[in-house]
């Protein structure tokens, strides 16, 4: 968004309605912020009420122009207390239980919300997408898929169906094997997102159209079709080629270096991603992402000196919670050398650095996923 949305000229007339605001979610000097809002994914848009110091509206996701200007529209009537229908209170109270990291508690009321709802309720999209995005961050896989299902009939040709079809894809293919409705579920939300993804009249970003290539590929994977799946990445690939081509700047280009170095690995090719993330490194000599990116690349292609050298130009740049994945990925790069003294050195790092973070940037659940990692190497 910050290289293809904030950009564009239309937006100019918010400038003196809105007072804009980027967090950084790395930097330790934001984590009294993020204790207070947490943020589950990036990028997530906060509109905050400094009247009540509440949430007046959140959305988790990536956003075209129309979509954002649609957002903050919607957030400037709630923030003048125009939201007087059973169900724009209860959004508002689901938007501030979801941005407080409730996101169980903030999946009943979106509920409320929904049921709530007048015919043609304007914000009915947004949320269908908070309610399905809720329950896959709860983990309720089954109750995500089955109400994707029955909501996308009525956000069918919108801006909201990709996210609503795509999040409920993925979580039907992490049911269980054997839940009784998971092959009826997949096929249905795969025709869903299919159906989504050949409507051209939605305007989707092309990080977004990526995305439902994920979601089309990890479902066509859990159901055995090993002939699709190698056909979808294939395609994927070429998608995201020719996107990173068409970008006008060096920001825009490296949007797509995420998504190319996934694509690239599952396609067992990583050394496609060698020339691109060397590039980026000049662009951004002081960005972490290239180099780490460029470890794994490596590490894929059993280059790993390379791969550790890239991982030590990564770590002398990164910072914050991020820094954990730097660390995950020299952890693996050791044990992929043969070399587990060096590998479990490096997790004891990682777990105290990940100890000395503060409040809204500490994860316990991490901090127990390394240490967990550390005593099966012991």
């Amino acid at each position: 968004m910050k290289a293809y949305v904030y950009t564009d000229a239309s937006l100019e007339r918010y400038a003196g309605r809105f007072v804009w605001l980027s967090i950084n979610t790395e930097n330790a000097k934001n984590a009294a912020f993020l204790k207070q809002y947490p943020i589950p994914a990036l990028p997530t848009l906060l509109v905050l009420d400094p009247k009540r110091d509440a949430v007046a509206l959140r959305y988790v996701g990536g956003a075209t122009v129309p979509q954002l200007t649609k957002l903050l529209d919607e957030s400037e009537r709630i923030y003048q207390s125009r939201a007087t229908s059973a169900a724009d209170t209860a959004l508002t109270r689901a938007d501030r239980l979801a941005a407080s990291g409730k996101q169980k508690d903030a999946a009943a009321v979106f509920e409320e919300a929904i049921a709530a709802a007048p015919r043609s309720w304007k914000s009915f999209g947004r949320t269908a997408e908070s309610l399905i995005f809720a329950y896959s961050m709860s983990g309720d896989d089954e109750r995500c898929a089955t109400r994707a299902l029955a909501l996308y009939p009525r956000v069918k040709g919108t801006a909201s169906a990709p996210n609503v079809a795509s999040t409920g894809l993925s979580c039907a293919a992490s049911l269980d094997t054997k839940h009784a409705k998971r092959v009826e579920l997949l096929r249905k939300l795969e025709e869903a997102t299919r159906e989504t993804f050949d409507n051209r009249k939605i305007v989707i970003s092309d990080d977004d159209r990526s995305g439902l290539y994920q979601a089309l590929i990890e479902a066509a994977d859990a159901q055995g079709e090993d002939e699709e799946v190698v056909r979808l990445k294939s395609e994927w690939s070429s998608f995201l080629e020719d996107a990173a081509a068409r970008a006008k700047t060096p920001d825009q280009r490296t949007v797509y270096d995420s998504h190319r170095l996934t694509a690239y690995i599952e396609l067992g090719t990583p050394e496609k991603a060698v020339p691109m993330l060397e590039q980026s490194e000049r662009d951004f000599p002081d960005d972490y992402n290239p180099p780490a990116r460029l470890a794994y690349a490596y590490k894929e292609m059993k280059q790993y000196d390379l791969a550790l050298a890239a991982s030590d130009r990564a770590l002398a740049r990164v910072y914050g919670p991020r820094k954990l994945a730097v660390y995950s990925v020299r952890a693996d790069i050791y044990v992929a050398k043969g070399d587990p003294k060096a590998a479990k050195e490096t997790l004891a790092e990682a777990i105290a650095f990940a100890k000395s973070l503060p409040e809204g940037q500490r994860s316990e659940g991490r901090i127990a996923g390394l240490e967990k990692r550390l005593a099966s190497m012991q």
